[in-house]
C-alpha cells in the first residue's frame, strides 16, 4: 500500500477538471458575445480557455475597455455561467473518488483556479467540496492570471509546501504553463483538448477515473 507524509500536496484546476463546465463556459461566452453585437467561435474559447475574463474580453472586443465596462461584461458572463452550470452541475467521474484517495493518503488539496469566487462558492454549496479541499485560490486571490505561475504558487504557500512537492492537474495549455512556471509537475486531463496540445505535461490521462495516487507519489521529488 503507497504511504506518504503530511508534506505533499495536489493542487486542481477547477473547470474542466473537478467539474465537467467547459459547455457552460463556452454557452455563456457566445450568449455574452451575441449580446454585444460580437463574433465568437469554437477556436477562440479553445484559445483561450483557462484565462481570465480581464484577458479575454480586451481580446473578443479587440480594444482596451475602461475598467467599469469590463466589470460589467465580465460580471453578466459568469453570472449566465452560473444560471446554466447550477442545473446540471456534477463531479467529473472518478473526482470523488481520487478525492478521497489522495487524503486518506495524507496529500494536502488546494484547487487554483481563474474562476471568480462566486461560481466557486456555488460549486463548494451544490458539490460538498469542503469535505476534501483545504485551500482555494480563485481570480480574485492573484493580480495575473494563468498562464502566470501566480495562482499555483500562491496555493502551495497556503498549503504550506515548496512547489516541488505539488503536483497539478490542468486540462488547459495556459495551465500547463503556468504550473511549468511555478516549477511543479503536472498532470493533464484531455477533458477539453487533444494530447497534441498537451505535450508539456508529465502525465496525459483523459478523465480523473484513469488516475490512481501513485500516480502523484511518482511525480514528487525525495519521497
Amino acid at each position: 500500500m503507497t504511504t506518504v507524509d503530511k508534506g505533499k500536496g495536489v493542487i486542481f484546476d477547477l473547470d474542466g477538471v473537478l467539474i465537467d463546465s467547459g459547455w457552460a463556459h463556452k454557452q455563456a461566452w457566445f450568449d455574452l458575445a451575441e449580446k454585444e453585437g460580437l463574433e465568437f467561435s469554437d477556436k477562440f474559447f479553445n484559445d483561450t480557455f483557462g484565462m481570465q475574463n480581464a484577458q479575454i474580453i480586451p481580446m473578443l472586443v479587440g480594444r482596451e475597455l475602461e475598467p467599469g465596462e469590463l466589470e460589467e461584461m465580465s460580471d453578466w458572463k459568469e453570472q449566465r455561467y452560473r444560471d446554466i452550470v447550477s442545473e446540471k452541475l456534477t463531479l467529473s467521474p472518478g473526482a470523488e473518488r481520487l478525492l478521497a484517495e489522495l487524503k486518506e493518503k495524507g496529500f494536502r488539496l488546494a484547487i487554483g483556479s481563474s474562476t471568480p469566487k462566486a461560481n466557486l462558492d456555488l460549486i463548494f454549496r451544490c458539490l460538498k467540496l469542503d469535505n476534501y479541499i483545504n485551500v482555494c485560490v480563485t481570480k480574485e486571490d492573484v493580480k495575473k492570471g494563468k498562464p502566470s505561475p501566480e495562482t499555483f504558487v500562491r496555493a502551495a504557500q497556503e498549503l504550506l509546501l515548496p512547489p516541488q512537492y505539488c503536483v497539478v492537474v490542468e486540462d488547459a495549455i495556459h495551465g500547463i504553463e503556468a504550473a511549468r512556471a511555478a516549477g511543479m509537475s503536472v498532470i493533464a486531463l484531455t477533458t477539453t483538448r487533444g494530447r497534441e496540445d498537451l505535450s508539456g505535461a508529465d502525465i496525459i490521462a483523459d478523465n480523473l477515473d484513469e488516475l490512481k495516487v501513485e500516480d502523484f507519489v511518482g511525480l514528487i521529488t525525495d519521497l
